[in-house]
């Protein structure tokens, strides 16, 4: 979670509008920052999952629980680890019927150049049955964090392994450009995955488009602070120090364990 440098400059810019640096109750971003007014969410027939990391509730720029906020039917969880996707959804699934996003090592450009959404085996190797396997889908399982949280969150989870695995293959890099820079050109923010992947799925551009739009309004209005707040525009020592720390707790943790 970053609440150094950027957040204490926001409250301190506040001055006479103490409501910008109010948070809102809905999305739990700052005001100066709130996109949420106007989402009303879609009734969609695939089921959201978003897994996220403890140390990626990121107030600033984070998107999980704007993406959420789009869709009726979206959970949201914080953590390292559950038992089993029916423990999570608290009813029995079938996992061979869920999506999980997980990149690891894998390119989308390596193994099927031009695609969107490709399907893997255990093995890394493309499935056969691509169309079908897509077309069955009943849920989408979303990993929010860091390159390396992801991976955490992949390995302490083994039930993932019954589930669908799925990469994608973005043509465009992602919207955070500078302000959060991701390690591959294919990484994308958890909106930016979820329209895409939600999108596709239920063939529906409607649902991408709204989800960028709100991702758009987000860092049209990070960097307009960027420019007006004084002590606003040095995210990376904030994120860093954030990351580090949060690490260094985690070790700990995981050593006592």
């Amino acid at each position: 979670m970053i609440e150094g440098d950027d957040e204490q400059a926001l409250r301190a810019a506040a001055g006479s509008e103490p409501e910008a640096a109010v948070e809102c109750p809905r999305c739990g971003k700052l005001t100066a920052l709130c996109v949420c007014q106007d989402i009303a969410p879609d009734d969609n027939a695939i089921e959201l999952l978003i897994l996220q990391h403890p140390q990626e509730q990121d107030r600033m720029l984070g998107t999980a629980k704007l993406t959420a906020l789009h869709f009726k039917r979206a959970i949201l969880k914080v953590g390292l680890s559950w038992p089993s996707l029916s423990r999570i959804l608290g009813r029995q699934v079938d996992p061979q019927r869920w999506a999980v996003l997980y990149l690891g090592s894998l390119k989308a450009s390596d193994l099927a150049p031009g695609s969107d959404i490709v399907v893997v085996d255990r093995k890394g190797r493309c499935e056969a049955d691509q169309q079908g396997i897509l077309r069955g889908i009943e849920g989408v399982i979303l990993l929010d964090g860091s390159w390396g949280q992801a991976k955490a969150l992949w390995w302490r989870n083994a039930w993932m392994l019954k589930c669908r695995r799925v990469i994608l293959g973005p043509k465009l890099p992602s919207r955070y450009g500078r302000l959060r820079r991701e390690p591959r050109p294919d990484g994308l923010a958890t909106i930016e995955a979820a329209a895409m992947l939600l999108g596709r799925l239920s063939q529906n551009q409607g649902v991408e488009r709204r989800l960028i739009a709100s991702f758009e309004r987000l860092l049209d209005r990070y960097r307009q602070l960027q420019k007006t707040t004084p002590g606003f525009d040095r995210p990376h020592s904030a994120a860093k120090r954030g990351r580090l720390k949060g690490a260094r707790q985690t070790r700990r943790r995981l050593g006592r364990s």
